[in-house]
């Protein structure tokens, strides 16, 4: 899934200093595509070594280069990085849904993934967290991950990998939304347009304004990537 720098156990060390030196040169020149790619090699260094703050800080700058490069493929490593993570610090739902995020965004970016082998310590995991959750609440994971579309996977992962406990969800948010404007807010963290959002529920484009500005004004969240991170905290999607 990364790259052929990663070694075998007994190559980690000069694995992680090829990637140190390699991390130095990319922010010496500048070059932020490169950088994004060995920040997730990094973040799988960490992993290997149970150094889960890191790994979650080095994914977190990755999140924030992607974000101006619109990386498809980065997306795709990151999520997997996270996945990984998730597993590691006994989140396993969102190992699941971060994982069924990873195959959608591959799928978006235009990519087959080859499955892990079956000794991968994150294929273990995966299979782990299964287990720990049972078959039903596995599958909810799955298909929650499986519904979102890269930007939200995007907006997903930072959620995972933020420092610090997680934020909580805008007190009552929901409670103040009605039927219709909670369709919106879904609709929105699936990355739908106003006019997309207009054409599927037939109501006009000035209507969908409308309905957003008073979603706002209930839940003060302001951009599109905060009824997405609205939507994620609350189950929304």
């Amino acid at each position: 899934m990364m790259t052929g720098l990663l070694a075998e156990a007994g190559d980690l060390a000069a694995a992680e200093a090829t990637c140190a030196a390699g991390l130095a040169r990319c922010r010496e020149a500048g070059d932020i595509w490169s950088l994004s790619g060995l920040l997730c090699v990094r973040a799988e260094l960490d992993l290997r070594t149970d150094r889960t703050q890191d790994a979650a800080a080095h994914l977190q700058e990755a999140l924030q280069i992607t974000a101006r490069t619109g990386g498809g493929w980065e997306l795709v490593n990151i999520l997997y990085a996270c996945a990984w993570l998730c597993a590691a610090t006994g989140r396993h739902a969102d190992a699941l849904t971060a994982w069924a995020a990873l195959t959608a965004s591959a799928q978006h970016a235009g990519r087959v993934l080859s499955g892990l082998e079956e000794d991968h310590p994150l294929q273990q995991a995966l299979r782990s967290a299964e287990r720990a959750l049972g078959s039903a609440r596995a599958r909810a994971a799955e298909e929650r991950g499986a519904a979102m579309n890269p930007a939200t996977a995007a907006e997903y992962a930072l959620m995972l990998t933020a420092p610090g406990p997680q934020e909580a969800p805008v007190p009552d948010a929901l409670g103040k939304l009605s039927a219709r404007e909670r369709e919106l807010v879904t609709l929105v963290a699936r990355g739908r347009t106003d006019a997309q959002i207009a054409a599927q529920l037939y109501i006009s484009v000035r209507t969908v304004h409308t309905h957003l500005d008073r979603i706002r004004d209930k839940t003060s969240c302001r951009r599109r990537a905060d009824l997405t991170r609205l939507a994620l905290q609350t189950g929304l999607i």
